[in-house]
Order: structure tokens, then C-alpha cells, then sequence
């Protein structure tokens, strides 16, 4: 089943949400490339703590080139041995990666008929498939769209008890010039989301 093919049943903030953690997916997969680079500087935010942060980045975005953002990415993620940060639950929650968080993400991904792409070989709790699970779960990529009770439980599962604290390190990191206002953009999405599936419960 295709995204256009279940589209019109999703109600339009929900596919919001869904293009911000594909947004967010796409900047922490990988280093921006010129497409995504022109893209994200041609965005504009409002005066919401989340639009001014959208404004910052696309701001940074129109001011920095696609090498510049290599050797960002290659100095958060990567770098010699490894990178300022490591975008995974297991090593935020336990100090080590490849440990509990992430036997319980395969559970629940198990359940929810959701699989790992063959050319990726990064655990699957990492900060850019986490989001782009969420925004699957939203549209309906792993069969028809998940409901928002089950998209609450594995959110507060895998993502909210460590994803604003990574996105605060983002933000503060030594190396981030354009991934400190994605970091600004990922930690008050979060406080959003936190906020709303919590007040959908009461």
C-alpha cells in the first residue's frame, strides 16, 4: 500500500507530524545532500518556540554547503573510532549499545510488522529510524496506519525516555553548526509530542 493510497484517511495534523519526523529522519540518517540542503533552507516556522527553531536551521541551511555538512555529520556520528555523539536508546539508557532498549524496540517492530531495510547496518534504535518508524506508524507504510493509543505506547517506550536528552546534546555539541538548530527542531517536537499523546490520554 502506497502513502497516496491511504492519505486522504489521515487527518492532516497527523501528516504533519509525519513529514517532521521524516524531516528529521532524512537530516540524522545520513549528511544532507544538495537536495535536502535547498529544501530545508527554503523552510519557514512561525513564532512557536518549534517555528523559530525551523526558521534558525533553515536559516544555517541557506548559509552552509553540502561539504560543510559532511564533516559535521562525520564529526558527530562517525569520527575516528566514533563520533561526539552515539544517536542510539540502548547507549543513552544503559552506556552500552546493543543491550535491553534495543531487544525491546525488536519485540515491539516485530509486532508491528515493521523490518530493516537490507542496506542498513546501524542498530535499529538509533535516533533516525526511530523517527522514521513514527511517521511509517502515522501514514501507514507497514500496512494500515497505526492508531494514535498504539503510536502513545511506543513512543513513550523507545522514544521519550531519551530523545529530548539527545536532541539537547545535538544542540549543545562541540562540532554542530547546522545539527544545533536540529537539535532545537527535535527537542521542542518532542515536548510536543510528549505534551499531546499525554493530554489525548486525560
Amino acid at each position: 500500500m502506497t502513502d497516496t493510497a491511504v492519505q486522504p484517511t489521515i487527518a492532516e495534523e497527523d501528516l504533519l507530524r509525519a513529514d517532521l519526523y521524516d524531516f528529521l529522519s532524512a537530516l540524522l540518517a545520513g549528511p544532507a545532500d544538495k537536495g535536502l540542503l535547498q529544501r530545508t533552507a527554503g523552510l519557514a516556522g512561525d513564532d512557536s518556540d518549534l517555528g523559530q527553531a525551523i526558521s534558525t536551521l533553515a536559516r544555517v541551511a541557506r548559509a552552509i554547503n553540502v561539504k560543510a555538512v559532511e564533516s559535521e555529520f562525520n564529526a558527530l556520528f562517525i569520527g575516528l573510532g566514533r563520533g561526539e555523539l552515539m544517536p542510539f536508546a540502548s547507549y543513552y539508557l544503559t552506556g552500552f549499545l546493543n543491550e535491553k532498549p534495543l531487544a525491546s524496540l525488536r519485540a515491539d517492530m516485530a509486532g508491528l510488522r515493521i523490518t530493516r531495510a537490507p542496506n542498513v547496518y546501524e542498530p535499529e534504535d538509533n535516533i533516525a529510524s526511530l523517527m522514521e518508524m513514527m511517521s511509517g506508524m502515522i501514514r501507514g507504510r507497514f500496512g494500515a496506519a497505526v492508531p494514535v493509543t498504539r503510536q502513545k505506547d511506543f513512543f513513550f517506550r523507545h522514544i521519550a525516555p531519551w530523545a529530548e536528552h539527545f536532541f539537547s546534546d545535538l544542540e549543545a555539541a562541540q562540532n554542530s553548526v547546522l545539527y544545533a538548530p536540529v537539535g532545537t527542531v527535535g527537542k521542542a517536537f518532542m515536548a510536543i509530542e510528549t505534551q499531546a499523546f499525554r493530554m489525548g490520554a486525560e
